[in-house]
């Protein structure tokens, strides 16, 4: 479950950055905005026309990397994203699947074993 949400709070993040990094494409002049220092302080900025964005990888890792770069990076990264969410929940079904499955022994074997004492108490 918490991977679930951790899969789709980041493919969210990726589609977000993505959606930036286009816009800052389209813009030929400097535009305002918002941005986020922590989770409860933002600051207005003003943003110059630009040919390269930073991403924040993660890791305590930033790197530089020109629009273009960084919208195939964003894409790629969004495409893996998607491909793993539908990977994790094939894994999910198959692996509920198996738990039924033990289960299901595990109560056939348990009343099998009771049949089995019952039958050699009653000897």
């Amino acid at each position: 479950q918490w991977y679930q949400r951790r899969v789709a709070i980041t493919a969210g993040d990726i589609e977000k950055t993505l959606e930036i990094v286009q816009h800052m494409l389209k813009k030929e002049e400097e535009f305002q905005t918002h941005f986020m220092l922590s989770d409860q302080v933002h600051a207005l900025a003003t943003v110059p026309p630009t040919d390269k964005v930073f991403l924040w990888l993660g890791a305590n890792v930033m790197l530089e990397y020109t629009i273009d770069e960084a919208i195939t990076l964003l894409t790629k990264n969004l495409n893996t994203a998607t491909v793993n969410a539908d990977q994790l929940e094939d894994d999910l079904g198959y692996l509920s699947n198996q738990i039924t499955t033990m289960e299901v022994n595990m109560a056939r074997v348990y009343n099998w074993d009771f049949k089995r004492r019952k039958a050699a108490a009653d000897k």
